[in-house]
């Protein structure tokens, strides 16, 4: 699943629209489409999503003896 794939069902999974969402990361729904259609989103992006919707982003690399970087 791609990460704008993951987005839009965490908006449906929240109960806002992707417009709603742009709103409250304080961009407008055409920057926010344009990058999902992209997948160009930096990871302090990602946090201030998890922020708008009160969830929280996890990012990690996990090494095949299961240790997490």
């Amino acid at each position: 699943m791609t990460i704008s794939e993951q987005i839009k069902v965490l908006c449906v999974r929240s109960n806002i629209s992707v417009a709603e969402l742009a709103r409250r990361i304080g961009t407008t729904p055409q920057n926010l489409g344009g990058k999902m259609k992209r997948e160009s989103f930096t990871i302090a992006e990602l946090e201030d999503i998890a922020e708008a919707v009160n969830c929280s982003f996890e990012r990690k690399f996990v090494l095949e003896n299961g240790e997490k970087i």
